[in-house]
């Protein structure tokens, strides 16, 4: 029987489409190109969100071998929360999942910095028993450690828990410790995935 629900943040409860936004912005398609490998799609993006290193050193490493210079990197950095947005229609099914009796927990890779910042910004998160990110826990999805890390930390019990996540890799982690996962591969799909998947009639 599920009782507790794990959400994944980006493009399942919050939008994160750093190329969409760029495209929408006028950026050229030069720029988006160099922002996008040399920033979003860095070694060093993967080390904030394990919360190996600070947002200071992950600038000083990029400038090092980047077309872009220090200034025009921690610009880059500063357009997350301008790219990062709540799902409304998402969002929205919080309370009513917490009405009918659930815990909702959430899970995400996310560094810390950005983090606090969406967490004081947003007041969906007080629907939240609880959760964890990659950048306090130091592992990022799909790693098993940090769905285990989550399970103790709450004492929950695997076969208890709906998993909800936007990339199979990360679905299919949590499937192999026992967890029911719900693959979003489209954020406005997930009031009828869970809706069928929990037999909830009510509107949410």
């Amino acid at each position: 029987m599920i009782k507790n629900i794990i959400f994944d943040l980006g493009n399942v409860l919050i939008s994160w489409k750093p190329e969409e936004y760029l495209i929408n912005n006028g950026f050229t398609q030069k720029s988006r190109e160099t922002i996008l490998s040399e920033v979003f799609r860095s070694p060093e993006w993967l080390a904030l969100d394990d919360g190996q290193i600070t947002l200071d050193e992950a600038v000083k490493r990029i400038a090092s071998r980047s077309s872009l210079n220090r200034g025009e990197i921690y610009a880059v950095f500063d357009l997350r929360t301008k790219i990062l947005f709540p799902l409304e229609g998402n969002v929205r099914m919080l309370p009513g999942l917490k009405k009918e009796g659930f815990k909702l927990y959430y899970l995400s890779n996310f560094p810390e910095d950005i983090f606090d910042e969406v967490e004081a910004r947003y007041d969906f998160f007080r629907f939240f028993s609880g959760g964890l990110i990659s950048a306090r826990a130091k592992v990022s999805k799909p790693d098993e450690r940090i769905y285990r890390k989550l399970l103790e930390t709450y004492s929950l019990l695997p076969e208890e828990c709906l998993f909800i996540d936007d990339t199979h890799a990360n679905a299919i982690s949590a499937e192999t410790l026992g967890i029911s996962v719900i693959h979003l591969s489209e954020p406005s799909s997930m009031k009828e995935k869970l809706q069928e998947f929990l037999g909830i009639s009510m509107p949410l």
